[in-house]
């Protein structure tokens, strides 16, 4: 069994990088969306977004004043493993490091003293989430720093059999409430840095859809397809619906209102469905890297993979 090993250097570099620029999925369909955008003021606002990631890169600066909340994935099979002290201590003062230098502005604070340690050092910061798949052939590591602005509109229920609805009506009608305001949701508006994207996670109880839905838009590509059919046909569903309600960029009206909709699911009792809709605004700041035993090295969430 081989370990894999990086070095406080390789780690910090990659989050660095991270600070300067979103991931190239997202820069795309920014892209894309501004060229198609009809509405004259939303696409200047789509144009100004690509821009300032632009400036943010040549400039070495961040690419949002926002730090975000930065969670990490580990994945690992049985031939292939992390040595995962030496990781999770290097991702964890990487991220204190580049508070120091400016790169994150130092937001971590205590929930009720509000206690600001002013280095993003905290309890449970980051958030690590390790997972062993005795078959993955790699090492697999994603770090993402999730404004926390988008959080504000996030949305947690339980529907039932019921409430579900036919043709799961009512789970459509729960993901446009939210974004619209009805039933008394907050709304998106321009809360969560419109365009957005959203993750639902479906099943387990309250905690389990929850980790699924920002896992479901923190580590897949924005540009991927569902493998499952079912979720792969809602997702293009609700995309479509979500941006038809023209919010647009910013939160001013347009075409381009969300930029992707992400399901992650697990089995559940019989006599619920749990749902929980997580935002997450326009500037995915994010890396993912594939190690293999043999030394290749693969970057996720690159145009066309």
């Amino acid at each position: 069994m081989k370990t894999l090993e990086l070095q406080y250097q390789d780690v910090y570099d990659l989050l660095h990088k991270a600070c300067t620029r979103i991931s190239p999925d997202v820069l795309y369909l920014m892209k894309n969306a501004a060229a198609k955008e009809t509405n004259a003021e939303a696409k200047t606002f789509l144009e100004t977004m690509v821009k300032n990631v632009a400036l943010a890169t040549e400039t070495d600066k961040p690419v949002c004043q926002s730090p975000g909340f930065p969670t990490v994935w580990i994945r690992w099979g049985e031939a292939f493993q992390p040595n995962l002290t030496n990781l999770m201590s290097n991702i964890t003062k990487s991220v204190q490091e580049a508070t120091k230098a400016g790169y994150i502005r130092p937001s971590i604070v205590h929930p009720l003293t509000r206690f600001n340690p002013g280095d993003s050092s905290g309890r449970g910061v980051p958030n690590y989430e390790l997972r062993y798949q005795p078959d993955l052939p790699y090492v697999e590591i994603i770090v993402s720093a999730k404004g926390c602005g988008a959080e504000l509109p996030n949305v947690a229920k339980i529907l039932t059999p019921a409430t579900l609805g036919k043709n799961y009506s009512g789970l459509k009608k729960l993901v446009l409430d939210t974004i619209t305001g009805n039933n008394g949701f907050m709304g998106a508006r321009g809360y969560p840095c419109p365009p957005f994207s959203i993750g639902i996670g479906l099943g387990g109880q309250m905690d389990v859809a929850a980790k699924l839905s920002r896992e479901a838009i923190s580590t897949r590509s924005w540009l991927d397809h569902n493998p499952d059919p079912l979720f792969d046909e809602l997702e293009q569903e609700l995309l479509a619906d979500i941006n038809m309600l023209g919010n647009g960029p910013a939160g001013i009206g347009g075409d381009t209102s969300a930029l992707a909709v992400k399901i992650d699911w697990a089995a559940t009792h019989t006599a619920i469905c749990p749902v929980v809709i997580n935002f997450h605004c326009w500037v995915a700041r994010r890396f993912g890297l594939r190690f293999y035993p043999d030394g290749r090295t693969e970057e996720l969430f690159q145009v066309g993979e």
